[in-house]
């Protein structure tokens, strides 16, 4: 009792409260131009989801929106952005639990008034809500989230050694992610992404599908790589948080 009361009086220090802050501010950074991408190319062409161009472009801007946001918060927080990371460094070990709902609430708050802003600011333009096609099954998007996730996770890790080009590895391996599966679940690979624009874009359908698939594919990916691929030596393995 003592060291779950212990675990919360952490979560509450200044450091902390700066960790969470960083969060919600590079989240609501990364949707507002995920989005807003997105939300950009339906405005410009109606007819943008069978045009690969407006997929490119929403790609792109990810990709770029992600490394900037990251590397904004690295030294802070850690730069997750994404409850599905968080997720998988607390499986990992590298973040406590608490402090993993902590980040996840700052990042999903982060996402849903980015997309209260762009919805605003554009004029009641639609918010462009993730989706999967009436001849694919939610398990199959579950699955294909799943996959992805993993990718993303794993390079996440991978990136935690490679000093300055980190944030740069997990930006593109998002964009490549959005190029594959963009006309299939929308390349959310995050949940608080997903959660935002359905919030503010008022459709829930088929949400679980962004959250179940990239959670497991998250967890995956820390077990996989600090458990087996790169084991880490005890006096080595580190608790950030």
């Amino acid at each position: 009792m003592s060291s779950l009361k212990s675990r919360l009086q952490h979560c509450f220090t200044p450091l902390s409260l700066r960790c969470y802050l960083a969060e919600f501010i590079s989240t609501f950074l990364f949707v507002f131009a995920s989005v807003g991408a997105a939300t950009a190319s339906w405005k410009m062409t109606p007819a943008a989801a069978t045009d690969p161009a407006s997929l490119t472009a929403t790609a792109v801007a990810s990709a770029f929106a992600l490394s900037a946001a990251i590397y904004m918060a690295a030294d802070i927080s850690g730069g997750h952005v994404n409850p599905a990371v968080t997720f998988g460094m607390a499986v990992g070990g590298h973040i406590t639990v608490p402090t993993a709902v902590f980040y996840s609430i700052a990042q999903m708050l982060g996402s849903v008034m980015s997309c209260l802003l762009l919805k605003t600011m554009t004029v009641g333009q639609q918010i462009r809500v993730h989706k999967i096609p009436d001849e694919m099954t939610g398990f199959g998007a579950s699955v294909l989230e799943g996959v992805m996730t993993f990718g993303l996770v794993y390079t996440v890790y991978a990136s935690r050694r490679g000093g300055a080009v980190g944030p740069l590895a997990v930006g593109f391996i998002l964009g490549a992610n959005v190029l594959a599966s963009g006309p299939f679940t929308g390349g959310s690979m995050n949940p608080a992404r997903a959660f935002g624009a359905a919030v503010v874009g008022g459709s829930f359908r088929n949400q679980a599908v962004y959250w179940v698939g990239p959670l497991i594919g998250a967890a995956l990916a820390g077990v996989l790589y600090d458990n087996v691929v790169f084991p880490l030596p005890v006096s080595e393995a580190v608790i950030d948080i």
